[in-house]
């Protein structure tokens, strides 16, 4: 399998954003990087997190991980596609707000703003640690499961945040570049697959319509990683993140977090409530919730 070139490799400098998607962007690095995924169809960015963002999300996934040991049935993938010797932890919008800002990073919502309509939602929140001994992914694209002809703009975005480093034999995700540009009948072969080695921090950010995949784990130490994917606001979501995360755990999300899984109207009017913004709703409710607890003191006991 080859290896990662330098070229496919973008620069990390100071936070900007794009603005939204046909607005041309006031910052050239962030232009120069999507012309690039353009291209090749992602683009990596290496260093993005610091060692200490990095180590506190590891350390929470391993306590969740460690809170299903019991469970021996959830504790790892149900199918060659989940992975049998991969651990994954759905809906981590719902687990902690220590990974909030691997969801959030400007340079990756400004791509987003480019690629997307105006609304766009979070669409998947995992983590994924790789095993040793686990297989190579069945090769796909994101978006594989909307029955639309390709080749199609892509119906979102994906990232993968390197918590240990990615290398050729621990199971890097592998890419196809260009494959993004791709008809119904091509398909890739695993000689094409290019892993995308990164240090621990840095990011693999690629479109939905992207070929790629899980690499096979032939080292002994195990690979963590998150994932997070991005949807079209008209799109329904792979996880149900607004069933997930509790009404009463929204005021101490990040507001742009809020909006992404789902509570924030889509234009021009995706996804209201009587009107009305779903998030204007939930805090009615919970104050509805709250008086309705102190006219009844028994309710409180």
């Amino acid at each position: 399998m080859k290896q990662m070139h330098h070229d496919i490799v973008g620069e990390v400098g100071a936070d900007k954003r794009l603005g939204t998607k046909g607005h041309p962007s006031v910052d050239p690095r962030i232009q120069r990087l999507i012309s690039h995924i353009d291209e090749h169809g992602f683009v990596i960015l290496p260093n993005v997190f610091s060692e200490e963002e990095i180590n506190e999300a590891k350390l929470e996934l391993e306590r969740l991980a460690a809170a299903k040991s019991s469970q021996p049935r959830v504790s790892k993938g149900r199918n060659t596609f989940e992975g049998v010797r991969t651990q994954r932890e759905y809906s981590l919008s719902s687990k902690g707000r220590v990974f909030d800002k691997f969801a959030l990073h400007p340079d990756i919502l400004a791509f987003n703003d480019h690629y997307m309509e105006k609304g766009y939602l979070l669409n998947s929140f995992q983590g994924i640690t790789i095993h040793p001994g686990e297989k190579a992914q069945t090769l796909h694209f994101d978006d594989g499961y909307i029955t639309i002809p390709r080749p199609h703009n892509p119906f979102g975005a994906a990232i993968m945040v390197a918590l240990d480093p990615f290398t050729a034999d621990n199971g890097a995700t592998v890419v196809i570049p260009k494959s993004h540009k791709w008809g119904p009948d091509r398909r890739p072969d695993p000689s094409e697959g290019i892993p995308a080695v990164m240090p621990a921090g840095s990011v693999c950010y690629f479109l939905s319509t992207l070929w790629h995949g899980g690499g096979a784990n032939t080292s002994n130490q195990s690979r963590a990683a998150l994932t997070v994917q991005y949807s079209q606001p008209w799109i329904r979501q792979l996880e149900n993140h607004m069933m997930a995360v509790r009404w009463e755990d929204l005021a101490g999300m990040p507001p742009r977090l809020v909006d992404l899984i789902g509570y924030k109207v889509g234009s021009p009017f995706i996804g209201h409530v009587d009107g009305r913004s779903p998030r204007a709703v939930v805090e009615q409710r919970l104050q509805e919730q709250q008086a309705k607890k102190i006219e009844d003191p028994v309710s409180k006991l």
